[in-house]
């Protein structure tokens, strides 16, 4: 630390205070800024990342050796983190995704765990089973993004354990069917994710009534 000058922290703050939300008399609008930091190592803990760390509202880690592997967003859930949360979302994102976080970040651990040993108890190998799905359901293409209804649905699904029976290779058609099957025969549903922003009993009933008609229809054609 001692390499770097000692207004480096200041430095920083005024290059990202540039991001701000302009005067409504000028044309209003905002300006965000997205800063990007190479670690050394893999270390978030070195003095550049944190000094940039603590101006921000948050950060999302991404990480080689997962983007190697073929986890695409690469992103660390353990070491991601926003300080907006939940008041950036919608309710129905907030009611889908509150756990899944902390999901993914237990299903990281017990599989770093799993590697160095077999006799695993029902329970933990369930976890895992479940944890492998959600980090399969979540890999997104590059310029493939997805409207939040369409990402609620999915999210919902893979949470809910609908997704559970099938192998990970098989995912990734699950998802383009659920959302062509959502389309063409329950529009309405998808609708009313948009339009209401939250899942209420009755949208949720309904939810479960669509996924459990596709699930017939998936076995169907096979896995």
């Amino acid at each position: 630390r001692e390499a770097y000058p000692g207004d480096v922290f200041y430095l920083h703050s005024r290059l990202l205070e540039r991001a701000a939300k302009l005067s409504d008399e000028l044309g209003g609008g905002s300006l965000t800024a997205l800063p990007i930091i190479e670690t050394q190592a893999g270390d978030v803990s070195a003095y550049i990342p944190t000094n940039v760390i603590s101006i921000t509202d948050g950060q999302i880690f991404l990480e080689t050796d997962l983007f190697y592997s073929g986890i695409r967003p690469a992103i660390n859930v353990g070491l991601s983190v926003s300080r907006v949360g939940g008041s950036a979302q919608i309710k129905a994102m907030k009611s889908v995704a509150g756990t899944l976080r902390l999901e993914l970040a237990q299903y990281r651990e017990l599989a770093a765990f799993a590697q160095f040993g077999s006799d695993l108890d029902p329970a933990t190998q369930k976890q895992l089973n479940r944890g492998g799905k959600l980090v399969e359901i979540l890999k997104q293409g590059q310029y493939k993004p997805l409207p939040v209804e369409k990402q609620v649905l999915v999210i919902y699904a893979a949470t809910n354990g609908y997704v559970d029976a099938y192998p990970n290779s098989a995912l990734k058609r699950y998802e383009e069917e659920l959302i062509a099957f959502m389309e063409s025969r329950h529009p309405g549903i998808l609708d009313e994710i948009r339009t209401k922003k939250a899942i209420d009993n009755d949208l949720k009933a309904k939810l479960n009534k669509a996924l459990d008609d596709l699930k017939g229809l998936f076995v169907a054609e096979g896995k």
